[in-house]
């Protein structure tokens, strides 16, 4: 036992722990990131919307609680940039509300898909044989539903709400991480420290949260950001077909399903704004995530 080196140790190659644990390997990964200018790109435009939607409000005043008919569908002119909705709502403002909770239920329920599918293909992995077996059909039964259909059934059962939506769009979400991390851990249970672990008495448990998701941390933040761009996305088309949030509350599927309405009068501010939001959003997490994939993956960072 005292020729087993283990992961903590400064031979960190030696023992089988991939790159991406070491200090060095965080220095590695931080450096394709940045050459990735699409990337970066990316990033700005990421932070610009947070910015927008969460500091902009605190700038830029609108009543965005009740309504007023008298101004509705105005053009964008003085005092309103954006113009108004159709009952009268600050387009500009609206976009700032609408964003918010787009943002807050996309990065939420891809944290807890991820929380989930982690921990569920994790152990899947780890244990193997009839566990294995009967976790990952499970996983396979629920991926071969159409998602659009259940999530559609699932908003028109239950009361919409933030926490409920969050909940519908993370209920599939989880599939897709849970087959990646099991992946990773039939990998990585073989790796000499986790048979160190063993033989020193260590539980599976303490594999599994000490060594396995540690070392699977690349695979899962990747992960993580195309999740939030799929999460926006389907929020998007539930507030589409009519299951957003309730009014006065707004996302921007809802407000793109409303400006359709209107579009074909020339209201094209009802529209393309809040269209171009989703599309730069989604795009610039793919960047991201894009990115990511490239720095964590030690092949690439060795060229």
């Amino acid at each position: 036992m005292s020729d087993v080196v283990l992961p903590n140790s400064a031979d960190d190659s030696d023992a089988g722990v991939p790159e991406k644990a070491s200090p060095r390997g965080s220095k590695a990964i931080l450096e394709v990131f940045l050459q990735n200018k699409l990337a970066l790109v990316g990033v700005v435009s990421l932070i610009a919307i947070t910015l927008f939607c969460f500091v902009g409000p605190i700038f830029y005043h609108t009543n965005q609680v009740i309504s007023n008919l008298a101004n509705a569908n105005n053009p964008p002119g003085r005092g309103s940039p954006l113009g108004t909705d159709f009952v009268g709502y600050d387009e500009l403002g609206r976009l700032m509300v609408g964003g918010q909770s787009s943002l807050e239920i996309g990065f939420s329920a891809a944290i807890l898909a991820a929380f989930v599918g982690v921990l569920w293909g994790a152990v899947a992995g780890y244990f193997g044989g009839l566990i294995d077996s009967v976790m990952m059909r499970i996983v396979d039964a629920l991926l071969s539903i159409p998602v659009l259909f259940v999530l559609l059934l699932m908003a028109a059962i239950i009361k919409v709400n933030q926490l409920n939506l969050t909940l519908i769009v993370a209920f599939f979400a989880w599939l897709v991480p849970a087959r990646l991390i099991r992946g990773e851990t039939l990998t990585l249970r073989s790796r000499e420290y986790i048979q160190a672990v063993k033989g020193m008495g260590g539980g599976a448990w303490r594999s599994i949260f000490v060594h396995i998701i540690p070392n699977a941390i690349g695979t899962i933040v990747v992960n993580i950001t195309f999740q939030v761009a799929d999460a926006i996305l389907a929020l998007a088309a539930l507030g589409y077909l009519g299951f957003g949030l309730p009014p006065p509350a707004a996302n921007w599927g809802a407000m793109l399903s409303q400006g359709i309405t209107f579009l074909y009068a020339g209201e094209w501010w009802l529209i393309y704004p809040v269209g171009v939001l989703i599309v730069l959003t989604v795009i610039s997490l793919n960047f991201i995530g894009d990115a990511l994939r490239d720095a964590f993956d030690v092949r690439l960072r060795r060229r």
